[in-house]
C-alpha cells in the first residue's frame, strides 16, 4: 500500500475501537425480548441504509437489551453476515446483534472519513477473508484491515467533500422519483380521460375489443433478420444489447418477424406488463406474440396502455395457467379484452405527453449516474492521496 506523503499507514485497531454486536439468546426470533423502546438494528438496516443509519425495524424490551449491547449515536456498523463488509453510521443511540461489528473511531480518526475508507474496503475484506468467509470475518480480523489516514484536517475536508456529493446526488435522486410520480399520475388521469386536452374536440371514448385493434403477425422463416428480445423495462431491444446468455434455439426459422410500429409482449409475462413498442425490424422468439395496431390506434398510445396497471390486471385475469410461471396470454385470449380509449388524434397527444415524460426521466437517470461515477472516481483519488485537499492556514 502506497503511502502519500504525509499520511500514516495504520492498522484498524489502531484508529479506532472495534467491537462486536451482542444477542446472547437462542433463538433471535423469541417475542418476549422485543417490542420496547430501544432500536434493534440489523444487518438489513445497514445495508439499506446508504451511509447513515435513519430507520429500523425491530425494537427491544429491557430484557433485550439485558442480553444485547447499545451503542452511541455515530458508531460506525459494518455487517459481517449476509452482505459482508457493509458500513453505515448509527444515526441514533442503538443495540445491535453479533452479526454486525461496531467501530468507534479514536482521537485522530475523522468518523466522516473513517466511514467512506471503509465503504471501499468491501472488495479488499472479500478477498483478504478466509474462503468461508461469513464465520471468518471477525473482530480480530478487522482489526488488522489497513487504513491510510491523513492528517485530521485533510481528513475532514474529504469527508465534507463527500458530503456535499451525497446532497447532489440525493437531491438529483429525489426529482428523479418526485418526476416518476408524476408520470404514473399522468398516466391514471390521461389513459382514463379524467384529463382531457382543451385544444382537441372533445369526442366521446369507446369500448373496442382488443381483436378490433389489431391483428396476430405470425411471420416465420427470417433468419436473415436481427434478433430481438422484449424486456419489461425497456421493451423492444436488440438482443446483443442483453448481458445474459444467448439462449436462442438453432431454429430462427420458428421464430416470428416483427416490424416498426408493432407491439411485442412476452406471451407468458404480459400480466406483468411486459409488452414494448417495436421501433426496428427482426424476429423474436416464439414465446412472444406479434401485433398490429389498426388504424383506429395509435402503437405508442397502446404502448402505454399496456403498462397501466387496470389493463395489465386484465391480462392476468384472461391468462390461462394454474400458476404464475404457467399463465399464458395466447392472442384468442387476448383479443377478447375490452378497452376504452379515445379517438386517434388524442392517442398521439397522451403519447406525446407520457413520451416528454420518459424523455426527462430518462436523462435525470443518466445525469444521476454520471454523478455517481464522478464521485466514486474522485473519492477513489482522494481517499489514496492521488487527490490532494488543501487545508486552510487556520485550520492547521
Amino acid at each position: 500500500m502506497k503511502v502519500p506523503n504525509g499520511w500514516r499507514a495504520v492498522s484498524l485497531s489502531e484508529c479506532a475501537k472495534v467491537e462486536r454486536g451482542k444477542f446472547a439468546h437462542r433463538p433471535r426470533n423469541e417475542a418476549k425480548f422485543y417490542g420496547g423502546t430501544t432500536p434493534f438494528v440489523q444487518t438489513g438496516d445497514v445495508s439499506n441504509a446508504h451511509g447513515i443509519i435513519r430507520s429500523y425495524s425491530q425494537t427491544l424490551n429491557e430484557e433485550g437489551v439485558s442480553i444485547s449491547k447499545v451503542f452511541p449515536k455515530g458508531t460506525l456498523l459494518m455487517t459481517i453476515a449476509a452482505n459482508i463488509g457493509d458500513v453505515a453510521e448509527l444515526g441514533f443511540n442503538a443495540a445491535c446483534p453479533d452479526s454486525l461489528v461496531a467501530i468507534l473511531p479514536s482521537k485522530g480518526a475523522c468518523r466522516g472519513y473513517l466511514r467512506r475508507f471503509l465503504e471501499r474496503q468491501k472488495p479488499r475484506i472479500h478477498y483478504l477473508a478466509p474462503q468461508n468467509a461469513q464465520k471468518n470475518i471477525n473482530v480480530a480480523f478487522l482489526e488488522m484491515l489497513p487504513v491510510l489516514l491523513p492528517p485530521y484536517d485533510e481528513q475532514r475536508i474529504i469527508s465534507e467533500i463527500s458530503d456535499v456529493c451525497d446532497a447532489a446526488t440525493q437531491k438529483l435522486g429525489e426529482l428523479l422519483a418526485a418526476k416518476k410520480v408524476r408520470k404514473c399520475g399522468l398516466m391514471q388521469q390521461l389513459l382514463t380521460g379524467k384529463k382531457r386536452f382543451k385544444e382537441l374536440k372533445a369526442e366521446r371514448w369507446r369500448s373496442f375489443k382488443v381483436g378490433e385493434l389489431f391483428d396476430e403477425r405470425a411471420e416465420i422463416e427470417r433468419e436473415d433478420l436481427p434478433l430481438i428480445s422484449i424486456t419489461g423495462q425497456n421493451g423492444v431491444v436488440p438482443r446483443e444489447s442483453l448481458a445474459k446468455r444467448d439462449t436462442s434455439s438453432e431454429d430462427e426459422w420458428t421464430y416470428l418477424r416483427i416490424a416498426p410500429a408493432d407491439i411485442g409482449y412476452n406471451t407468458i409475462r404480459m400480466w406483468q406488463g411486459v409488452a414494448g413498442l417495436c421501433n426496428r425490424e427482426g424476429i423474436v422468439s416464439p414465446a412472444y406474440t406479434v401485433c398490429v395496431p389498426s388504424k383506429r390506434l395509435d402503437g405508442q398510445f397502446a404502448s402505454y396502455l399496456f403498462k397501466h396497471a387496470p389493463v395489465v390486471n386484465l391480462f392476468r385475469r384472461y391468462s390461462q395457467g394454474l400458476v404464475d410461471d404457467t399463465l399464458a396470454l395466447k392472442f384468442p385470449n387476448f383479443a377478447q379484452i375490452h378497452v376504452t380509449i379515445p379517438d386517434v388524434q388524442e392517442q398521439r397527444r397522451i403519447a406525446e405527453v407520457l413520451v416528454a415524460c420518459d424523455r426527462e426521466i430518462e436523462l435525470l437517470q443518466k445525469q444521476l449516474d454520471a454523478l455517481k461515477e464522478q464521485k466514486r472516481g474522485l473519492m477513489q483519488k482522494l481517499l489514496t492521496g492521488q487527490i490532494r485537499v488543501k487545508v486552510p492556514k487556520e485550520a492547521k
